[in-house]
């Protein structure tokens, strides 16, 4: 059997061609932005190498170094060529394949599901009468493989001009970015949703000052007054009543409220147990004695697992798609009682098709929070009860380190606390000192509460 000679390397046109080695694959060597680069053909016919090569002239005469990387991109890619997908199959491709998102709500999955159909009637769509008034080129796009970086870039920019909030906007890219990184196969490059300049910045919504705001104990105490009051209709009025003195007091979610169950309440010793759904964390909280009232009054209801079960029911909720849409309709029924005290749940903000919340059952939470804090309770006291590290926490308790601040300054400059705690009751102090004798005598019983004796 006769060997093969070596073939030296031939010179081409543009570049040239040599096989690496006495039995290997086919390369072609050119200039590539002024560098030596050499491609491997993946063949060892010569004839079928030259073919190869005729198409990849074009990287030795291009200009730009874009246009380079996409030559060289689809050249190392003779080996393994995208898979033809249809857009209108992406989905059920996606959903069968075993690294798709695992969201553990039914809304989230449908989230995902409906961010994507959103993309593929983009980019499937015909020309809108606009883009052909004023001769927008527009080529419908049917692959999955013909997604390119420019068209996520032109996505990103039709989202910025939906009415849509920051979080929206990234929350719905950050989904198609996970369905294209698990279909990489079928579209043969880099992700197309990869780039940063696609996600908006929070710093966008700076000026958006609107946050959750807390409620006063006045208005705390009205919204039970009209839950009692026989003015308005609500359904399962008495049930959102309890629901509500839950929420007061002991800080936790709506969720957590409507859903406890009898089980995780300890009436003897007075105390409710609770495992948050949010976070899986478990809290104990003692029982208030408002809150003990109301429990007592729920039990001439009892007759299922839950202390509210009507209220449950309807929060357990699903539409035919498996989705929870009984949360929504409480929800309502809570921010309907809210109205009834005069304050609007919710504000317009300009660039948002949705109002934003400013009071809510949620803001018994805040609420729960900056009654602690100006009681004096320990923020690691709190937190056994809000069951989490959360912000609410610290809106409520970064006052709490000022006067230790104050101190530390004072320290340094050999200077003392104008307003100190310990001045505050000097001044006091001093003050009773100084009542005339006939009134002095009332006062002792402040003096010594104020001295700690």
């Amino acid at each position: 059997m006769s060997r093969e000679k070596k073939v030296a390397p031939m010179k081409l046109a543009v570049g040239s061609i040599r096989r690496r080695g006495v039995h290997g694959y086919f390369a072609y060597r050119c200039q590539v932005n002024g560098r030596r680069t050499e491609i491997s053909l993946q063949t060892r016919d010569y004839h079928e190498a030259l073919k190869k090569v005729a198409e990849l002239v074009p990287i030795a005469q291009a200009r730009t170094a874009e246009v380079i990387a996409a030559h060289v991109n689809e050249a190392r890619g003779f080996a393994k060529q995208a898979t033809d997908l249809a857009l209108t199959d992406a989905w059920s491709q996606y959903e069968q394949h075993p690294d798709r998102a695992m969201p553990h709500t039914v809304s989230e999955q449908l989230a995902y599901r409906s961010s994507f159909q959103e993309f593929v009637d983009f980019v499937t769509r015909s020309a809108t009468k606009e883009e052909r008034q004023k001769r927008i080129s527009h080529t419908t796009i049917s692959l999955v493989k013909e997604i390119t970086p420019t068209v996520a870039a032109e996505y990103a920019a039709y989202l910025r001009h939906q009415p849509l909030a920051v979080d929206t906007h990234n929350r719905k890219l950050k989904r198609i970015r996970k369905v294209f990184s698990v279909l990489k196969e079928y579209h043969g490059g880099d992700n197309p949703f990869y780039a940063k300049s696609l996600f908006r910045s929070e710093r966008e919504e700076q000026d958006t000052i609107v946050r959750r705001q807390a409620f006063t104990k006045d208005e705390e105490q009205r919204l039970l007054e009209e839950l009692r009051s026989p003015k308005h209709k609500l359904m399962n009025k008495e049930e959102i009543r309890i629901v509500y003195t839950i929420g007061m007091y002991t800080g936790q979610r709506l969720k957590d409220c409507v859903l406890l169950q009898w089980q995780n309440i300890d009436l003897p010793h007075r105390r409710i147990y609770v495992k948050q759904f949010k976070t899986g964390k478990e809290v104990s909280i003692p029982m208030a004695p408002q809150l003990y009232d109301a429990l007592t009054d729920a039990l001439q209801w009892k007759c299922n697992q839950y202390v509210c079960p009507k209220t449950a029911a309807r929060y357990n909720k699903t539409n035919a798609d498996g989705k929870n849409v009984g949360n929504n309709l409480v929800d309502i029924d809570v921010l309907r009682v809210i109205r009834w005290i005069g304050l609007d749940p919710s504000v317009s903000v300009p660039g948002r098709k949705k109002k934003m919340t400013v009071y809510g059952f949620h803001s018994l939470r805040h609420s729960f929070a900056s009654f602690c804090a100006e009681a004096g309770v320990p923020k690691a006291v709190l937190l056994s009860i809000l069951g989490t590290e959360s912000e609410i926490a610290d809106k409520y308790y970064t006052h709490v380190g000022n006067e230790a601040q104050e101190k530390a300054i004072a320290a340094i400059s050999g200077t003392e606390i104008v307003n100190s705690a310990e001045n505050r009751i000097r001044k006091a102090l001093d003050f009773i000192e100084h009542i005339p004798s006939p009134l002095r005598d009332d006062m002792v019983q402040l003096r010594e509460i104020l001295i700690g004796a």
